[in-house]
């Protein structure tokens, strides 16, 4: 699955290198711009996946590019600016900062060009201030992961947090979630300060510079995939597993293996193709001056080991 995902990647990639300047383009189908966060999780690669589809069924030209690193708010920036300069037909935009590309996005509109904002979310209005906000809901689905931690440690103990990075809205609106329901399940969260960085390597040093506290608690919420790496690389290392309930978020090769091995006790687990291709579809009938709906809750289960094999949970895992 992995290996079709990169594949899927590299195609619309691809588009991006040959594609027309023209926001109608030779082909004569409206030219949409899709700009992740980044480009290397699995999680991303899987919205590519969903935004070709959306693209095939809504009859339009879809480029996908992104910075590398979830980490490069200018160039994300500068991508948004570029593309605007290009004059598109819509941008689908995954903001790396809740504040800084509202500046850019109000460029995009100015010149006409519809914007739908997924996955995390931007300061503004959606149905206002840009076409359409397409995502989890992801407070709620924090609180999933606080309360099944409270579950699981019987509504006592101590517990710690690793964040992902300052400015993103969908893992702080996680973190809020789940900081909100373990505290009213009875958990004392004992760090909830601490970022980790856009990089499993990043997540790994914070967490490995947390080790006197990782082995005083009884559990750990981490809230997206880096974080959930790393977190787990470091619990190895320092010979917790086993110690420290941990439930991540959003899944990857690596996250399945380690729900699978009992490294995790549970994720929550997103539907990032789904995302991408609601996104892309709702892009296209907004610049088809069509009404789209200004909020779009995408969904999200929590996966353990004793349900990760369901019909269901497992098409999330793949």
């Amino acid at each position: 699955m992995l290996r079709t995902l990169l594949l899927v990647s590299s195609f619309v990639v691809a588009a991006a290198c040959g594609g027309s300047s023209a926001a109608v383009p030779a082909s004569g189908k409206p030219r949409l711009v899709v700009i992740p966060k980044g480009t290397t999780h699995v999680f991303w690669q899987a919205v590519a996946a969903g935004a070709r589809a959306g693209g095939e069924a809504a009859g339009v030209e879809v480029v996908w590019k992104g910075p590398l690193q979830e980490d490069s708010r200018e160039q994300q920036i500068q991508l948004v600016q570029q593309f605007v300069g290009e004059g598109v037909a819509g941008i689908a935009l995954a903001p790396l900062d809740h504040a800084a590309l509202v500046p850019a996005v109000r460029a995009a509109r100015a010149r006409g060009i519809e914007v739908v904002v997924f996955d995390s979310d931007l300061d503004g209005q959606a149905g206002k201030d840009y076409a359409s906000f397409v995502a989890t809901d992801n407070r709620a689905a924090g609180e999933l992961a606080g309360r099944h931690l409270a579950q699981l440690l019987g509504g006592k103990g101590k517990v710690a947090m690793l964040r992902y990075q300052v400015g993103s809205a969908s893992t702080e609106a996680r973190e809020e979630g789940f900081l909100a329901a373990a505290r009213a399940g009875g958990l004392e969260v004992v760090v909830d300060n601490r970022y980790a960085g856009a990089s499993v390597g990043e997540a790994k040093t914070t967490a490995l510079n947390l080790a006197d506290t990782l082995r005083g608690v009884q559990g750990v919420f981490c809230s997206n995939e880096p974080t959930t790496v790393g977190m787990v690389q470091a619990l190895v290392q320092l010979e917790l597993v086993g110690k420290v309930q941990v439930v991540g978020f959003d899944c990857s090769p690596p996250i399945a293996q380690a729900l699978g091995a009992g490294q995790l006790a549970a994720i929550v687990v997103q539907d990032p193709r789904r995302m991408g291709e609601l996104a892309v579809r709702h892009l296209a009938d907004a610049v088809a001056k069509k009404v789209v709906p200004a909020r779009v809750d995408t969904g999200a289960v929590l996966a353990t080991k004793a349900n990760m094999h369901e019909p269901a949970i497992r098409k999330l895992l793949e």
